[in-house]
């Protein structure tokens, strides 16, 4: 499914679930005709993310309804920006409202987190990363909302790389049985995937150096030991630390040469920005 129809199947079934049969408060209360005019105004400071969504999720209520970006998603506001206006029948505007805010609110939020991130190992070459943490059914906007803040995805789900957690390791029997049998499925399917191992100590970075893994995880390692896993890996493949990271010590994290750093909290526990939208009846 193309990205474009996967953002209008998020943004049906948002305005389905909130509209439902109808906005009832708006249809007694405003007159069929009304014209108004709405600015979304930033309330905070951080980066701006999901205008175009917005204007999806209005043009959906009300395709005749005009939509105005005035500053483009991934540039910096603060507070008292108005970033966009909305002009049109004062229903469908209502009715669409709340719908917009969240996706905005949700996607300037993590693109915010997702600067302060970028920016703390920009001196490096390591680069940080999402998770699968996001809300369910908003991963393709919380990852596009990662990529405008200046961070990297992973990978999308379960289908487009093999990631040999330690669940998988202990059923399997060991990190080099478990690199075996996703061998063997990439021929027995003829496809080809990266094949990245979550280790806990340096036996476990050895034994997945040994099996010639694409990219070895580093996961919950404090920082001196990561940088000798780094050492021992040696460039030989991607390395990527993961577990606990935070902005107290993400900076450290990439001063040990690792080339990823994976945090879910860019997407699981993401603050919202504060956006609202001023409307005023024409």
């Amino acid at each position: 499914m193309k990205q474009s129809e996967q953002i209008k199947k998020i943004i049906d079934f948002a305005l389905r679930e909130d509209i439902g049969k109808g906005d009832i408060t708006s249809l007694a209360t405003v007159k069929s005709n009304q014209k108004a005019v709405g600015k979304f105004l930033v309330k905070d400071n951080g980066i701006i993310a999901g205008l175009s969504v917005a204007k999806q999720v209005m043009k959906s209520v009300d395709n005749k309804i005009k939509f105005k970006t005035l500053i483009n998603d991934g540039a910096e506001v603060k507070s008292g920006d108005i970033v966009a206006e909305v002009s049109g029948n004062a229903r469908a505007i209502l009715s669409a409202e709340r719908t917009a805010l969240n996706f905005i609110q949700r996607m300037s939020g993590i693109a915010t987190a997702a600067s302060i991130y970028a920016k703390a190992v920009s001196h490096t070459g390591a680069k940080v990363t999402d998770t699968r943490k996001t809300a369910p059914g908003l991963r393709l906007l919380d990852k596009m909302a990662v990529k405008i803040g200046g961070c990297d995805n992973h990978r999308f789900g379960l289908y487009d790389m093999f990631l040999i957690k330690d669940n998988h390791i202990e059923v399997a029997g060991s990190i080099t049985k478990a690199v075996d049998a996703c061998r063997k499925f990439m021929r027995k399917k003829k496809k080809k995937f990266l094949i990245e191992v979550e280790t806990k100590n340096l036996v476990e970075v050895q034994e997945a150096l040994n099996c010639k893994a694409d990219i070895i995880m580093l996961d919950n390692f404090e920082v001196e030991e990561m940088k000798k896993a780094v050492l021992l890996i040696n460039g030989v493949c991607k390395v990527e630390a993961s577990g606990g990271v935070n902005l107290s010590t993400v900076k450290a994290i990439a001063e040990t040469g690792v080339d990823y750093i994976s945090v879910g909290g860019l997407t699981h526990s993401v603050k919202a920005l504060d956006i609202s939208l001023e409307i005023i009846p024409l």
